[in-house]
């Protein structure tokens, strides 16, 4: 079965929205954990605007199963990362002005950089994902990095799902995942994903585990977490 990572962001996006301390990001995370939730997901963004320092250094006490830490190629983010230690890292294009990440990295242009970037984190047992768009060149650029992991970026798919695009969007997946594999990558997805166009996507093979977070955090403002993340699950069971 393909394993469920929930990404929290969002729920520190509604605490931010008041400026308050609820909901708890750290209280989600619990929750999550306890209904079937396989890992925790954050992305501590350049400008803290939902997942800030403190959030971090308690789910990285409080957390079970595995602390998947989003981050920017900076120098700012390896050094925090290197202190925590998550269980992975997911290195991620970052924009200042965008709403949520828009599109993978282009590891091709970066390839020597990300190359050394990554390197401390290996050598600290940290396992390293690239989030990148489903293109053959990207897939293989990131296999050149010595990265164990890709994030195969869902965004294009997801937006066009349910369009005579989608075919075609899925396809680019498909044909990213299976090459990924052949490279001897683990191949994990995620953006945009939701209860509804997720069910296509576990057609793929050999995926690893699927990041979700916006579509469950809505779903929980009416149902609660646990039921949320319940509901997902059992869509993943089916495959």
């Amino acid at each position: 079965m393909v394993k469920l990572g929930v990404n929290i962001d969002h729920v520190a996006t509604i605490r931010q929205a008041r400026g308050g301390v609820e909901p708890d990001p750290v209280a989600a995370a619990v929750i999550a954990e306890l209904a079937g939730a396989d890992s925790i997901t954050i992305h501590l963004r350049e400008d803290r605007r939902h997942i800030n320092d403190r959030d971090v250094r308690l789910l990285n006490r409080t957390i079970k199963t595995r602390m998947n830490f989003e981050m920017a190629a900076t120098e700012e983010m390896q050094k925090i990362a290197l202190e925590i230690l998550p269980h992975s890292v997911c290195i991620v294009p970052e924009k200042r002005e965008e709403l949520t990440t828009e599109g993978g990295l282009d590891v091709l242009k970066q390839k020597e950089y990300l190359t050394q970037y990554i390197k401390p984190f290996m050598e600290k047992g940290i396992i390293v994902s690239l989030f990148i768009d489903p293109s053959v060149e990207q897939v293989k650029a990131a296999s050149e990095t010595g990265a164990e992991f890709i994030e195969l970026h869902t965004g294009r798919y997801s937006e066009v799902f349910s369009t005579k695009k989608e075919d075609d969007a899925f396809n680019e997946l498909r044909h990213a995942a299976k090459l990924a594999n052949e490279l001897g990558l683990v191949v994990n997805a995620g953006h945009g994903l939701n209860y509804w166009n997720v069910k296509r996507i576990l057609i793929i093979p050999d995926l690893y585990e699927l990041n979700i977070g916006h579509t469950i955090v809505s779903r929980s403002v009416l149902v609660g977490m646990e039921k949320a993340i319940k509901d997902m699950k059992k869509i993943l069971a089916v495959k």
